[in-house]
């Protein structure tokens, strides 16, 4: 087993020299440093920074992930329903169980400002910003999807403020973050647009670094339109007309949204680097499971992605079984510890082709798919929205284009109207034993009302994001769906409500030890509530989704 702590195994090694100037002097250990964002020292020449930034564009896009174990395996993906540590960590006392861990969940605010922000703040002051405006574009785009994390697992961040002061560090409200967000896509998107009208079928110059698309401008246009339709979505219920007015606009946008597995957004390994879902789950010898809620539905509904996304439990009492483990399940009841739990079943990596992995050693990290595009226009539609389309033909072309993206054979999925989510039973704890929380079925219903068809709609879309349990999280604190199991073991001391589940993590404490901290209290008074797991964020209203 590996220390979770061993952060260095998430990092990458042999940076690019422009990364190194992005970051020199960042102490990785501390906050987030945000002089370095105004320096100007030592930069270097348009020649230099453009030659430079092909190998270092692509550490930054896999810094989006950095330390991925503590900054989300720990916390977004187990909050999502996705997974679940097997292991008992902090004595069994631990993030799964609401007992909220600063030590890990501040990697989740720094660790972008340090790895994605700040190398980027250093391309905004270089020559490339004009020389290769498409270029900026794209690293706009990087950042607006890496500081997304960061505000809808937090809420107020620092941004539109971050690094204009040597002294402290000004937050901004969420409302200011996400008009920040759509202010920046805006940019991407006019300088991507412009450089296909001038050059067509050119790729960008970093072409070779870019480990996302390997340059290509069209595909990255077709990543702009389809986040702002996520973040569109994200503000419906706290701000209905600029949700309508940002989706809509990105479903007319030149360029298109990504409609076919082939456009979807995922960052590629590169040199010795694994996925990080695999080194959580093989290479740190099982630290990760299937968690219950994803058994639940999947086993329910005879999903032909189980065995692709999962492996059955190798435990002689279930063996060939999908068994996963319930969220704040006390996996250290037995005695045995890990070993306890670590036959349930896993996460599948073994599949050759890593394309066709969720989490293969060398399979590329999702950042968005075309099925969860098809989804955002399926609710969209159901929301009367221009330029949606219909909501049925969207919802079942969201799960027939991830099947094509898992390579699945759909049979008559789309048709079923019988199979539900199963209840959940532990062999080993009956105390972990939970009803079916849903009764959703898979078959489309024209006569059903708009907040079933919603739930029908977020429930396979969750199904077709996975393994994103980031997004996934996020959407299940906007809309409630899927509905998840609640914690077997709730450990707040009360701070967090067992049935509304968990909102938001916490700000590192060192924010309130260092020059920031009449900031960071500032920033608990835009907030809204007190400063813990079960405050709820800007956009996460408390109101009937319609």
């Amino acid at each position: 087993m590996k220390s979770i702590y061993h952060s260095s195994q998430h990092k990458i090694k042999g940076l690019s020299l422009v990364l190194l100037l992005a970051v020199a002097g960042l102490n990785q250990g501390c906050k987030k440093n945000f002089e370095s964002f105004n320096t100007n020292d030592n930069l270097p020449t348009t020649e230099q920074s453009l030659a430079l930034l092909k190998s270092a564009i692509g550490p930054i896009q896999q810094n989006i992930f950095s330390n991925y174990q503590i900054a989300q395996n720990l916390s977004s993906d187990a909050f999502s329903g996705y997974m679940m540590a097997p292991t008992p960590f902090g004595g069994g006392i631990n993030n799964m169980n609401y007992s909220l861990n600063n030590g890990w969940n501040e990697t989740g605010f720094n660790d972008q400002y340090t790895n994605v922000m700040a190398p980027i703040s250093k391309i905004a002051i270089s020559p490339l910003k004009t020389t290769a405006p498409e270029s900026w574009g794209i690293s706009l785009l990087v950042q607006v999807i890496a500081m997304d994390r960061v505000t809808d697992k937090f809420g107020p961040i620092p941004y539109t403020q971050a690094g204009k002061s040597l002294i402290s560090q000004a937050y901004d409200d969420q409302k200011t973050v996400y008009t920040e967000f759509f202010k920046q896509i805006d940019t991407a998107a006019n300088n991507l647009q412009a450089f296909i009208a001038a050059n067509p079928g050119k790729k960008a110059y970093f072409e070779t670094g870019d480990l996302v698309y390997g340059g290509d401008v069209a595909k990255w246009l077709k990543l702009a339109n389809s986040l702002r339709l996520r973040l569109a979505m994200r503000i419906v219920k706290v701000d209905p007309a600029t949700a309508k007015l940002q989706a809509e606009k990105a479903m007319a946008a030149a360029g298109g949204l990504m409609t076919t597995p082939s456009d979807n957004a995922a960052v590629a390994q590169s040199g010795n680097r694994n996925n990080d879902l695999w080194n959580v789950t093989v290479n740190y010898d099982g630290d990760n499971a299937m968690g219950a809620a994803l058994q639940s539905y999947m086993v329910g509904y005879k999903d032909p992605r189980l065995s692709i996304y999962c492996t059955p439990a190798t435990d002689p009492l279930f063996s060939g079984q999908y068994v996963g483990i319930r969220s704040g399940a006390n996996t250290s009841f037995n005695g045995l510890g890990k070993a306890g739990y670590k036959t349930y079943s896993s996460l599948n990596s073994s599949i050759p082709d890593n394309s066709r992995s969720p989490i293969g050693q060398k399979a590329p990290q999702i950042l968005m798919t075309a099925a969860e595009v098809w989804f955002l226009k399926a609710e969209a539609a159901l929301r009367g929205w221009t330029g949606a389309g219909d909501a049925q033909t969207n919802y079942e072309t969201g799960i027939t284009t991830s099947m094509q993206q898992w390579n699945a054979t759909i049979g008559s999925y789309l048709a079923d109207a019988v199979n539900k989510p199963t209840a959940y039973v532990d062999p080993k704890n009956p105390a972990n034993n939970a009803d079916a929380v849903s009764t959703i079925t898979i078959k489309w219903d024209g006569a059903a009302s708009n907040e079933v068809k919603l739930e029908r709609i977020i429930t396979q879309k969750w199904l077709a994001i996975f393994p994103d349990g980031a997004e996934a999280w996020a959407d299940f604190r906007r809309t409630g769906y899927p509905k998840l199991f609640t914690v077997a073991n709730n450990n707040s001391g009360g701070t967090i409500n067992t049935q509304l589940q968990i909102r938001r993590l916490p700000y590192p404490t060192a924010e309130y030890g260092n020059g920031n901290k009449d900031e960071v209290r500032k920033a608990v008074t835009l907030l809204g509530g007190p400063d813990n797991g079960g405050t709820r964020l800007w956009w996460d209203v408390n109101k009937a989704n319609f």
